[in-house]
């Protein structure tokens, strides 16, 4: 059974604010529980209300998103935070991570993408956009930014390692099949064990853990 998540939201865009209530109305397993329209006043809501989740976009008047993350990491260590972006914002999306965040959405997400990047994050793990582009999972992997520090040594089959590679070539399920003379289903079933593994979501969680323990050089 769920446990209702509480989530703050912070934008200086009024029409999105009333856009995301619209993706939680009636939510069983999330509820808003504040908004804010910049850092500053997210750092005062997050006092009060006391979130589960805040979700802030990146850039805000008066102090952005990832001043307020980091602020909000370093007196609220339990809260997690999911940036906000739009496109083209690759830089700013790695800052943000490294100075706190848990994961990240473009704005124009879906109400399932937005409810498993809350439960991802809220359960302690990195959520990446299922739209994470080739330049932004490179810039991710390559920066300072590491959820897998503290993790346990994991262990990788031959044929999970096969896998992997050719997920970092952007193949597909069905092609890695054809490559590897293998049922689709069985290729499934790998990438599933492969993302348990490393606590991934999606293809762009697994391929930047790839890229970051050298599983892969590409």
């Amino acid at each position: 059974m769920y446990t209702r998540i509480r989530i703050a939201i912070a934008d200086d865009h009024e029409i999105f604010r009333e856009g995301f209530k619209l993706l939680l109305r009636d939510q069983t397993e999330a509820q808003l529980v504040g908004e804010a329209e910049n850092g500053r006043e997210l750092l005062q809501l997050v006092e009060t209300a006391k979130p589960d989740v805040v979700i802030a976009d990146i850039k805000m008047p008066v102090m952005d998103g990832v001043d307020a993350c980091r602020a909000i990491k370093k007196k609220f260590p339990d809260v997690q935070v999911i940036a906000l972006s739009m496109f083209n914002e690759d830089s700013l999306i790695v800052d943000m991570l490294e100075a706190g965040a848990k994961g990240y959405l473009l704005k124009n997400t879906n109400k399932p993408e937005l409810l498993t990047a809350v439960r991802t994050v809220y359960e302690g793990r990195t959520y990446y956009c299922s739209a994470t582009s080739d330049k932004l999972t490179r810039m991710i992997a390559e920066s300072k930014f590491n959820p897998y520090r503290n993790q346990p040594i994991v262990r990788f089959t031959p044929r999970e390692l096969d896998i992997i590679k050719l997920m970092c070539q952007q193949f597909t399920s069905k092609e890695i099949a054809s490559k590897l003379d293998l049922s689709i289903r069985t290729v499934e079933s790998h990438r599933e064990k492969i993302q348990e593994k490393t606590g991934s979501k999606n293809a762009i969680g697994i391929v930047i853990y790839a890229i970051k323990h050298e599983l892969v050089v590409l």
